[in-house]
């Protein structure tokens, strides 16, 4: 450092840049006064060693610098709610896939230019600065990303919320890829440390586990003993777009107190038996779904639940009582009028009888009173109708860990049953299928925790509209016959701002220009106005210069992060999600196997009358799912021969794209033509990566799954390569097949057996391509009809390359699918949410 007052420009590397003055300028909007803030920050918040500003200690500084006025927003915010006293909304997630904060915040902000000017005074690019961002590992797919969707358009909407999440230290896991296919490392995100986050020292709640049920003389009943592990309270401010409102994501990190550590113990050299409850404090916030399979691995997962939902309800009781201080006549019952809380699928579903046991024996309430406040506060999601997502824990581990709540859940399930016993007695027969407490196997009874939520909660609602009309023909069809209003739908969306504007600026701008206004980005249904000009020429080439700069951007990535050169002018063919056998990747590959045989059997002349394809996949498998590792290392190996082909590598390249990420996705979905979202039909609540897809002018392959039926309404059947099995069809199909009614199409079984034949190296893939065969059985029987829609698909592939060969077609396809994307913006099923379940209004900052 030199003389105090001005800082060193990139003292590291050369620059001419003039020296910029370290001065706090914490609510700068001229980009000399930020770059004097960011160096101030360099400078007097330091966390490196003196004399270095390399990219990434600017990284840091810049973002403490946008962190000064988020934290201003913030405070004004939460002011301001306290001085109205709005009814508010507690988002309950386990998971938050935020992604890079830094080009959001600025970009909420309206300071992208001031930025990118602030560090070229600097001497730095602030497409570099962005670079060294590691993404937050709060979550793992749609769920996680839908939450943190939900919260930028809670902010932009000027809406009263909190979203309540866990700090996992190491996420779910980085992906590596080697010749064994998958590998799990831990995440590193926390490393250094978060620039984001604010740490709140004053907010700490204690969280019990294990202990007993005490019952006093007048009857009441009290938790004790056990183990006490503090919840502590870091916050990540969440800006709206162009709105002073910033709302917060509070994450909550498990720690024991020093009075826990037993310093006799660790003078005596037992240092692990000294710090035991530390340990096991460290373990809950650790991993985001720890594996499960062993009896410690479901007690950890349950710890992680239920500490997230008690030390969230503690903090909005808390909350609550404060607004109430001074006023003598309050009452419990108020409560349902000042809080919603949104329970984000069966993970927060302790929720329930952990506000039940919060009024009853913390704050003295009876039975009836808690009830009615618990179930007017109290909404669910469902997300799946997949049997091993709809949670079901032990009744033994819930009794060990959380004896109280097994009795407050163990009331609930009686009352219900008396219910319908007295005045639903035609219903009794469906009694043990929607009992909460299953004990139909008394060698293993469990608590079925959607049950529970669909009883307590007093709205439920599906993610899309053929996902909420399984939910009531069949998931929960004796509940809907009880309660029909208490079942909606609503249709997810994405955030306009991180899925177009800010990671597709480009298009962006096309679609301002021709639109005249940039209104759009928090008004979506006006992107149907692209409508009038998607055959105008002058819009094409505009829109096909766009596409290409995005594709060879995406080329640039693959080729560092894997080697594997790809032509921007071939056809871009993505799929990208976590790795299912119900989301079908397997399809895909096979797929691509077939295309790949058919290649090396034609002649030059034929191959040249093909389209190029670069195919590429990526997401992660779940650490212990075998079939779905077998489909990463399927994909990897094709991939090698593939690519390393010289008949072929020019009209046909298979990448698999290592550890995905949002981050990688607003790389991937800009510089897509062709995604493909081919679960079979009736098994994906929604999607959400279609939808980003979609909007950035890229064509479906899909099924009618999910929210791709309503995609295809909106963007016209023209627009949409369609193909398979539909969800009405597919319980038929499967009992066809369990008879021996199937007869594979010849390419599906050709595809198989070239793989069988070690095309692709030594690799035994017979356990996955048996899971395609016989006709029922446990990993066989092929389940998600990957056979049934494998004619189908290639149909519907050749329909594609069909396609791509007549540009003019292809670019119109592309512009009307960005024009019907208008009904799928996250501000659109949050205004919803506010409206027909929360009873929320907005509260915008003056």
């Amino acid at each position: 450092m030199d003389s105090l007052g001005s800082f060193p420009m990139a003292t590291t590397k050369e620059t001419n840049a003039t020296k910029v003055p370290a001065i706090a300028h914490p609510l700068a909007e001229e980009s000399s006064e930020i770059a004097s803030n960011i160096a101030y920050h360099a400078r007097y918040s330091p966390h490196f060693s003196p004399l270095k500003f390399d990219p990434e200690q600017a990284y840091y500084a810049t973002a403490e610098s946008v962190l000064d006025l988020l934290i201003q927003r913030w405070n004004e915010t939460y002011l301001h709610f306290h001085r109205i006293d709005p009814k508010q909304t507690y988002y309950l997630s386990m998971e938050y896939l935020q992604g890079r904060a830094l080009t959001n915040a600025i970009g909420n902000l309206g300071a992208s230019g001031a930025y990118a000017d602030a560090l070229n005074k600097l001497g730095h690019e602030l497409e570099e600065i962005v670079e060294q961002e590691k993404d937050a590992a709060l979550g793992n797919g749609g769920l996680g990303r839908l939450a943190s969707c939900f919260l930028d358009s809670m902010a932009t909407l000027n809406l009263p919320a909190w979203g309540y999440g866990l700090r996992y230290r190491y996420g779910l896991f980085k992906q590596r890829i080697s010749k064994e296919g998958q590998e799990e490392v831990a995440e590193d995100w926390l490393e250094k440390f978060s620039p984001w986050e604010v740490v709140r020292h004053d907010v700490v709640y204690p969280i019990r586990f294990f202990g007993h049920v005490e019952i006093s003389p007048t009857g009441s009943r009290k938790w004790v003993g056990g183990e006490i592990i503090q919840a502590l309270a870091y916050d990540v401010p969440i800006p709206g777009y162009k709105t002073k409102n910033t709302i917060s994501l509070r994450l909550w990190e498990a720690k024991a107190s020093a009075e826990d550590f037993n310093l006799f113990q660790f003078n005596e050299g037992q240092y692990e038996s000294a710090s035991q409850l530390h340990s096991r404090a460290q373990q809950i916030c650790a991993v985001l779904y720890p594996g499960d399979a062993t009896e410690n691995g479901k007690m950890l997962r349950l710890k992680q639940q239920f500490f997230l939902c008690s030390a969230s309800l503690q903090d909005i009781i808390m909350r609550f009582k404060e607004r109430r201080s001074g006023n003598m006549t309050w009452k419990w019952s108020e409560f349902p009028s000042k809080v919603a809380v949104q329970l984000n699928d069966t993970h927060p579903t302790l929720a329930i009888p952990e506000l039940m046991r919060l009024l009853m024996d913390d704050e003295g309430l009876g039975w009836d009173e808690a009830w009615d406040v618990t179930t007017r506060t109290v909404a669910y999601t469902n997300h799946t109708v997949l049997p091993e997502a709809l949670e079901k824990w032990p009744q033994a581990i819930m009794y060990k860990l959380l004896p109280r709540h097994m009795e407050i859940i163990e009331e609930i399930d009686k009352r219900f049953m008396a219910m319908i016993r007295s005045s639903l007695n035609a219903m009794e027969s469906k009694l043990p299928a929607m009992q909460i407490l299953d004990s139909s196997n008394p060698l293993k009874p469990v608590v079925r925790m959607a049950n529970l939520c669909v009883v307590s909660s007093h709205t439920v609602n599906g993610v899309a509209q053929l996902h909420s009309d399984i939910l009531k023909s069949e998931l929960f069809a004796d509940f809907f016959s009880i309660w029909p209003t208490k079942f909606q739908n609503k249709t997810n969306g994405i955030t306009p701002r991180r899925w177009i504007r800010f990671c597709s600026p480009e298009l962006s701008d096309i679609i301002t220009k021709w639109l005249k206004t940039d209104e759009w980005i928090t008004n979506f249904d006006l992107l149907s106005g692209l409508r009038q000009f998607a055959g105008n020429e002058e819009l094409h080439a505009e829109w096909a210069s766009a596409k290409m700069a995005n594709k060879q951007r995406l080329a640039q990535y693959v080729l560092h992060v894997t080697g594997v050169t790809i032509d921007p002018n071939s056809l871009f063919d993505i799929q990208v999600k976590r790795i299912h056998e119900y989301k079908r990747q397997l399809l895909n590959i096979l797929g691509t196997v077939y295309r790949y045989k058919k290649l090396k059997e034609m002649t030059v002349e034929e191959r040249n009358k093909m389209t190029s394809r670069t195919v590429m996949i990526g997401g992660k498998a779940f650490s212990t799912y075998t079939n779905a590792k077998r489909i990463v290392k399927l994909v990897n190996d094709v991939g090698a021969v593939v690519n390393n082909d010289p008949e072929v590598n020019n009209y046909l390249k298979v990448v698999f794209i290592p550890n995905y990420n949002v981050s990688v996705a607003e790389i991937l979905i800009p510089g897509s033509e062709l995604s493909q979202h081919i679960s079979t039909a009736g098994m994906e609540a929604s999607g959400t990566s279609n939808m980003k897809f979609s909007l950035n002018g890229c064509i479906i392959i899909g099924t009618l799954d999910g929210a791709n039926v309503e995609i295809r309404e909106e963007i016209g059947e023209d627009n949409f390569f369609l193909f398979g099995a539909k969800a009405d069809e597919v319980p038929r199909l499967r009992k066809e097949r369990e008879k021996g009614l199937f007869n594979p199409d010849p390419r599906f079984e050709e595809a198989k057996q070239f793989i069988r034949s070690g095309a692709f190296g030594s690799y035994d893939y017979n356990p996955l391509l048996d899971s395609l065969e016989g006709n029922s059985g446990y990993g066989r029987g092929d389940y998600f009809l990957v056979g049934h829609d494998f004619p189908s698909y290639i149909e519907a592939q050749s329909s594609v390359d069909e396609a791509y060969k007549d540009r003019r077609r292809w670019l119109k396809m592309s512009i009307l699918s960005t024009a019907g994307s208008g009904k799928f913006s996250s501000d659109r099923t949050i205004s919803q949410y506010a409206k027909d379940i929360w009873d929320i209004t907005a509260c915008p900052v003056p």
